[in-house]
């Protein structure tokens, strides 16, 4: 690595923590996409040894680090607290030695998958002899921009890595220190492995005008960008982005326990997919009760919840069940809470169940508990969300549960990828046709 290259990549390292003037932000921000798109291309012909060797490198370097990763995570989770940051916010930010192991775990578990890179997934001859195959391609250049969550740094550096991608990472203000810290320890991977240090790149600025630059395309350098964080950032993201968006929208969560519903399963389901960590995007939101269970299955479930430290706010079934309900207003059925607070409904029948989800969910992850499968079979097939459960918690929806190895966020669109975003869904692909002289006639 050269001197002037080292210079510029520590070009905005430099600037942490003070105001930059905008040519310079400007002119360092597009200097990092050409190195990006650099490495790029570099990655994409390099060997499924060498990434699953640097991914494994990245892994020990965040073991070795983890003191370091700490003690940022403590000053980032002190100012936090000074400004008054909600806990459900603090739980996402804080990590500890089992998270740092869990995330080390993580991009262990991404160098363990196969490679997509190369990958023929489709191969057909044509009537003139031709044979053309479609074949996984890496995207390019990833831009990730994300809130609180600084695991999110190695999720997507490991994916993008796997997937033959550079990224640039831009993580939260309140996780600066933290999320800069574990971006360090993983170039520390790439360059013991030989790989270019340019193939994960960290802003490491709070200044919001990075993010413009971003979403503006770094001059082409970008060829996609993936928000994971509130309504407002992804609102942001798909309003100004000016190139394709990876859609993260929020997760208003839904579980909806049918007449058939064992009662004990349904106990067991709903508190993990509530009470288990109310700050992920997984967490249920709102939890629906079929009236011809009304009877027998409301008021417990509904203590369960309160009794766990869960505030309900539900209709007026839900508060004649239980006097420590609160009321339900409008906006509680179309409110990702990430907190301890549930609402609650009682609807007549799984149409109405369907019809609720439609109406006020978003795309995202919605469950079923019931020992019906016919009921089980139309929730699935009419609830339109990139994941829908059957006698599962929703916190599940977690591409490390799919077997992904680790997540860059749960896209809830319709176009390219949809539900957990993992390596392969990072990739893109060609056509290679291999003839034997043909010409069209």
């Amino acid at each position: 690595m050269s001197s002037a290259s080292a210079a510029a990549r520590t070009e905005l390292s430099a600037a942490a923590g003070r105001s930059v003037p905008p040519a310079e932000l400007e002119a360092a921000m597009k200097a990092m996409g050409k190195r990006a798109r650099a490495a790029a291309r570099a990655l994409a012909l390099a060997a499924p040894e060498a990434k699953t060797a640097a991914l494994r490198a990245a892994a020990a370097a965040l073991r070795a680090a983890a003191p370091g990763i700490l003690a940022a995570n403590a000053a980032d989770v002190a100012r936090a607290k000074a400004e008054g940051m909600a806990g459900s916010f603090l739980d996402r930010l804080t990590l500890s030695p089992e998270r740092i192991e869990a995330m080390a775990q993580g991009v262990e578990a991404v160098a363990d998958l196969p490679d997509p890179v190369g990958k023929v997934t489709e191969r057909w001859t044509r009537p003139n002899g031709m044979t053309i195959e479609r074949v996984r391609t890496p995207l390019g250049v990833v831009g990730v921009i994300y809130e609180s969550r600084p695991n999110v740094t190695a999720d997507a550096a490991a994916l993008c890595l796997r997937a033959g991608n550079a990224v640039i990472l831009r993580g939260g203000s309140d996780s600066l220190a933290s999320s800069s810290a574990i971006h360090r320890a993983f170039v520390a991977g790439l360059a013991a492995a030989g790989l270019p240090e340019d193939a994960v790149q960290f802003v490491d600025v709070a200044d919001r005008a990075a993010v413009g630059y971003m979403l503006a395309g770094l001059d082409g350098t970008v060829d996609v960008i993936v928000p994971r964080g509130g309504k407002s950032l992804v609102a942001r993201v798909q309003s100004d982005a000016r190139v394709p968006v990876f859609a993260h929208l929020d997760g208003i969560v839904h579980i909806f326990v049918d007449k058939a519903a064992d009662l004990d399963m349904a106990r067991s389901v709903v508190l993990n997919a509530k009470m288990r960590r109310t700050g992920i995007c997984g967490a249920a939101e709102t939890l629906l009760v079929d009236t011809a269970v009304a009877g027998t299955h409301l008021a417990p479930l509904v203590a369960m919840l309160i009794e766990a430290g869960c505030e309900v706010r539900g209709d007026a079934a839900a508060q004649a069940a239980d006097a420590r309900v609160k009321p339900a207003v409008a906006a509680d059925w179309d409110t990702e809470y990430l907190d301890a607070i549930i609402a609650v409904k009682m609807v007549d029948g799984l149409e109405a169940a369907i019809d609720h989800i439609e109406a006020h969910g978003s795309h995202h992850t919605d469950g079923i508990v019931t020992q019906d499968q016919a009921a089980a079979d139309r929730f699935l097939a009419e609830v339109d969300s990139a994941i829908v459960l059957h006698n599962a918690s929703t916190q599940f929806a977690d591409g490390g549960e799919f077997g992904f190895g680790a997540e860059i966020g749960i896209a809830t669109g319709r176009m390219h990828a949809r539900g957990p975003v993992g390596a392969e869904q990072l990739t893109s692909f060609k056509y290679r046709i291999h003839g034997s002289g043909q010409t069209r006639p």
